[in-house]
Formats: structure tokens, sequence, C-alpha cells
């Protein structure tokens, strides 16, 4: 890269997030690692991303919370320089449900941990970026399948997060600034444990046309590639990274 690119990853201490800064670091980036409680997690992703040479720095924020993303803004353009790129990948998972069983207290947690999480990031970044290239947000495909008898609401609200995609991109192509999401499927990382089957992915295996979970790997490059000025001509896309399915 002919300059320093600066990107904040958020949820980043852990599956997709984590191998995104680590992937995103070997490429270049200065990478701020943002967590929200597990500060050993993340501070195992920074020293990995430093001892292959790279720049990195955690920081602690609920970005759900607008006074901790104005923090994790001011934080990291005070130690890395002004965020250039950002990836919005936090998001919550909560056991396996059918919508009649879940509470209104599980379903605005849910809305506000994966919608207005990105909404704030992609705000702030906007307002406080000097040089805005690239927006990547990590949907699901649950955005296209609903989730029916597991997690409903998590599909709502990845559902939300492509339509922000969508409209922002379009707020924002003649600024050159490009909006696009990836839409991961079954892919083997902890977060199923959140909802309570670990060993999801390879129940559901047999079902996928490719008959194998996906890598957080994966699903960083795809991220990657979208934040690159390879992609330089996509905005408002998705790539669905789920195997066929």
């Amino acid at each position: 890269m002919s300059q320093t690119q600066v990107v904040i990853v958020t949820g980043a201490s852990r599956g997709i997030g984590a191998a995104t800064a680590q992937l995103l670091a070997s490429n270049g980036y200065a990478v701020c690692v943002n967590f929200k409680s597990n500060r050993t997690q993340a501070d195992q992703v920074v020293d990995s991303i430093i001892q292959q040479g790279g720049k990195a720095i955690a920081v602690q924020a609920d970005v759900s919370l607008e006074a901790d993303v104005t923090r994790l803004f001011d934080t990291t353009t005070k130690e890395l320089g002004a965020a250039t790129h950002l990836v919005n990948n936090a998001g919550v998972l909560f056991a396996q449900s059918t919508l009649e069983n879940i509470d209104l207290y599980r379903f605005n947690q849910v809305m506000t941990t994966n919608v207005s999480s990105c909404f704030l990031c992609c705000k702030t970044f906007l307002q406080t970026s000097q040089n805005p290239k690239a927006i990547v947000n990590v949907s699901s495909a649950a955005s296209r399948t609903g989730a029916p008898f597991e997690y409903v609401d998590y599909a709502a609200s990845k559902g939300a997060m492509d339509s922000l995609t969508k409209g922002l991109s379009l707020e924002l192509a003649d600024r050159n600034i490009r909006v696009n999401g990836v839409r991961p499927g079954f892919i083997e990382t902890e977060m199923h444990a959140d909802g309570g089957e670990p060993d999801r992915v390879k129940r559901l295996a047999p079902n996928i046309p490719l008959k194998r979970g996906g890598t957080a790997l994966e699903v960083a490059q795809s991220i990657a590639w979208l934040l690159s000025d390879e992609a330089s001509y996509v905005t408002g896309s998705f790539i669905d990274i789920a195997g066929g399915r």
C-alpha cells in the first residue's frame, strides 16, 4: 500500500473478526482490534499481529453504546491514525428458539447489538475519518433463510444490516466510499456454542452442497477483497460465503 491504511474491526477477539484482523494486518493495514469483554483473547490477536511484523492495538468498547463508539474511534485516531476502513463484525447470538418463545428483551438486545452497533460505527466512521474508503458489514446467510426454529431474531437483525448496507452504499457512491456486505453461512466458529450447539456445523454439513462448513479465514479473505482496491467497482453488493446453500 502506498500509504498507511487503518482499519477498525469490531468484535475482533475471536472467530471471523480475529481472522479478519490478522489477515488485514498481513496485507499492510494498521488494525484496531475491538472487543467487548475478553481482553485476553483480543491481546492474543494483537500479539500475533505484532509478532508477524504488523501494527495493531486492542480497544475495549461496547459498540452498541454511542459513547463507547466515540472513544473507540478517538483512541484509534490517536494511536494509529484516523480509520480509512471499517469492518462491522460485532454480533450476538442466543440459544436456539422458535419465535413464540423469544421474549422482547432478547429480541431488542439482538437488534441493538447487531444493528445499532453497525449504524453507530458507520456514522462515526464517516464523521471522523479524514479519508474514508470502504466499509464491509458482516451479515449472515440467515438474512436470506430466516433461520426458522433457531434464530429468527438473529436473522431479522442481519436483514436490517443488509438494508443499511444497500442504502448507505447509495448515499456514499458519489463520494467514492464503497459499502458492501458478506453473508457467511455455516462457519466453524465459537459462536455456535453461544447458541447452545457447539457442533451445529458438523450436524448440518451433509445438507450443504460443498458438504462442509466454512472457515473464518475464508470469510476474512472475502472481506479483505471487498476492502481492497481490487474491488474498486464493487459497492452495494453482497458475497454469500455459504458453500452453495
